[in-house]
């Protein structure tokens, strides 16, 4: 269990920022470097190191900015999973968890961290970029979710699975809002919804018939003999 814990830690860092914490991870592991991790031990270090380094200097410096952000972001909603499931591995196989089951750690991390990359690309664009202080506040958890995966298992864990809920409760809350958007036109007045000529065809058509038949638009050009006021 302790093994498990570990593993989602280091993915949902994985989940905020993916080149920081596989960096980390080979920092940790001294003259070893990435040799115990899956994929990456295949290649030689110094191009590993290179490519980690410049990537997590592009998070870093790029998620401040809005307008090259998109552009990071497409890349890490890609490589998530990727890097999720290998940080959870690598962090697995360090604690001796069995091997017969860390491609299951692989599959559960790699879906963590693109759950985790997936909502804060949804906040990103549903509140039209985020404030400076909540991208240093990402930057923050993702060091100390990582630093927990090897010192704190437990406390890593629980922090993991938290961000996991609030991740839920945050598609529930887009999907509610998503539901009632439609609906709000039905509920203006006739008098407070907008002329017909601002209205777009799909907004048309949610006018209910009833309304539209008994009210009618009038420009200051058109010809009012042919209205009855007392028709009902």
């Amino acid at each position: 269990m302790i093994e498990l814990l570990a593993a989602l830690s280091a993915s949902a860092a994985t989940g905020i920022r993916i080149a920081l914490p596989i960096l980390l991870i080979g920092i940790f592991q001294g003259e070893q470097l990435w040799s115990h991790v899956p994929v990456l031990s295949n290649f030689h270090p110094s191009l590993v190191v290179g490519v980690l380094v410049s990537w997590a200097l592009i998070e870093l410096m790029i998620s401040k900015d809005r307008t090259g952000v998109r552009v990071v972001h497409m890349v890490q909603l890609v490589l998530s999973p990727f890097f999720g499931a290998i940080a959870g591995m690598t962090v697995a196989d360090i604690t001796n968890f069995n091997p017969q089951l860390l491609w299951l750690i692989g599959i559960i991390s790699g879906l963590l961290a693109l759950v985790l990359q997936v909502v804060q690309v949804g906040w990103f664009y549903r509140l039209k970029g985020l404030p400076i202080w909540a991208i240093f506040l990402q930057d923050f958890l993702c060091v100390v979710l990582l630093l927990m995966a090897f010192d704190a298992p437990q406390q890593g864990g629980l922090i993991a699975l938290l961000l996991m809920w609030l991740a839920l409760r945050s598609a529930i809350s887009w999907r509610q809002w998503s539901a009632a958007a439609p609906s709000k036109l039905h509920q203006l007045s006739p008098l407070d919804r907008p002329p017909a000529s601002e209205m777009g065809n799909e907004e048309r058509l949610r006018v209910p018939n009833h309304i539209s038949d008994r009210y009618r638009i009038i420009n200051p050009s058109d010809d009012l003999s042919d209205i009855d006021p007392f028709r009902n």
